[in-house]
């Protein structure tokens, strides 16, 4: 297992706030080419989101997650027993959102200039996160994005399909409650109508959040093969 460093750093927002990230850097004198913002559940940057963090800095990567409710509730963390984050995502706008997405997309490419001339960064997001994933995906210079059952892109976000600048994984749980057939096909449907590059898989025996250990629909089998075709994913559309 490689070595990895991380640390929390504040970077400035646009609108005069300032945006914790939780940073995992492959230890060493590694080249740090291709960077990765993972984007959290309505959990905050919880244990889970920061141990997948971990994982993409021992993939070489350096990984970043913001706080995304750092205007309402910084530092937020809660059970995976409670909804309270339900109202912190609620809270959360337009505005702000491309605004924290646009600070730690600079935060990264900064971090990673000394490295390359042309540094690569990805975004993976889990359920809300996911959406967000794709809206990154829309208004950032990404390589590739990745969306782990991204509640609310059918619903809210469709119109974003046209706009997708870099190839993007989709992963559904084929059991999932809160995301129905229709949707997870009108986001296709949507990309394909477009002309966007894209991958999807609808993984049948899985449910909602099927990603994450410490959650009751944690399935092992699916998170194995999840994660394989993340890595790969990565692998194909970044440098680093």
């Amino acid at each position: 297992m490689s070595a990895i460093s991380h640390e929390h750093v504040t970077t400035p927002v646009d609108d005069g706030t300032s945006l914790d990230l939780y940073v995992a850097r492959p230890a060493g004198d590694h080249d740090r080419h291709a960077g990765v913002i993972v984007l959290q559940e309505i959990w905050g940057v919880n244990a889970h989101i920061r141990d997948v963090t971990d994982r993409f800095a021992r993939l070489g990567y350096t990984a970043a997650a913001p706080d995304i409710f750092h205007r309402t509730a910084p530092n937020f963390e809660a059970p995976y027993t409670e909804t309270s984050g339900r109202e912190h995502a609620n809270a959360i706008t337009a505005e702000g959102i491309g605004a924290d997405l646009a600070a730690t997309h600079a935060w990264l490419r900064a971090e990673l200039l000394p490295g390359t001339d042309n540094p690569e960064v990805a975004a993976v997001g889990f359920c809300m996160g996911g959406r967000l994933a794709w809206v990154a995906n829309a208004m950032l210079p990404l390589s590739c994005a990745v969306s782990f059952y991204g509640g609310g892109i059918a619903s809210a976000h469709l119109d974003l399909a046209a706009a997708q600048r870099a190839p993007v994984l989709l992963l559904w749980g084929g059991k999932d409650k809160f995301i129905s057939r229709d949707d997870r096909r009108a986001v296709a449907d949507a990309l394909d109508a477009a002309g966007k590059r894209y991958t999807e898989v609808n993984v049948g025996h899985a449910d909602h959040g099927f990603f994450c250990d410490q959650r009751p629909s944690y399935d092992a089998e699916a998170t194995r093969e999840a994660w394989g075709l993340v890595t790969a994913f990565l692998t194909s559309n970044l440098s680093g």
